[in-house]
């Protein structure tokens, strides 16, 4: 086996993983999902030009790694479900299963940590740019 075919067969089992890993993350809070769709498709588009489109075109998938690589951002629909996961996902191992203070104080801090992150995202329209795209006249800069 060449090392060519070695990398590329490298690159798809990484790109899957990446996937189901991404599919997971949807209804585990703590575990991203748009960081491994986009590792995913990096991975694609060096090994496979099929998957690649498949990624990207795939109707749940899809819209995560474009608004995000072409925008910057996530949409309204997209961040509210998200934290309600994250949150409900969260709420439920600090008060249900986790018996330390300490643990329950690191899962606090990671979800506070990850819905600060995603309250920093640009707000994607559904099929467009994101909501608010500065002109360049009179704005001052982040406004």
């Amino acid at each position: 086996m060449s090392s060519r075919t070695l990398r590329k067969w490298l690159l798809i089992s990484t790109g899957m993983l990446c996937v189901g890993l991404g599919g997971v993350g949807i209804v585990l809070p703590l575990l991203p999902t748009t960081p491994f769709l986009l590792l995913a498709a990096a991975c694609f588009v060096r090994s496979s030009d099929r998957l690649y489109n498949w990624l990207t075109s795939h109707r749940m998938f899809g819209s995560y790694i474009r608004n995000y690589r072409e925008h910057g951002g996530m949409t309204t629909r997209a961040r509210i479900l998200t934290l309600v996961a994250l949150w409900a996902g969260v709420g439920y191992a600090v008060v249900g299963v986790a018996r330390s203070l300490s643990l329950r104080l690191v899962l606090l801090v990671i979800a506070v940590s990850v819905t600060v992150y995603l309250m920093r995202l640009k707000t994607v329209t559904r099929d467009g740019p994101p909501a608010h795209v500065p002109t360049g006249k009179g704005e001052a800069p982040g406004a």
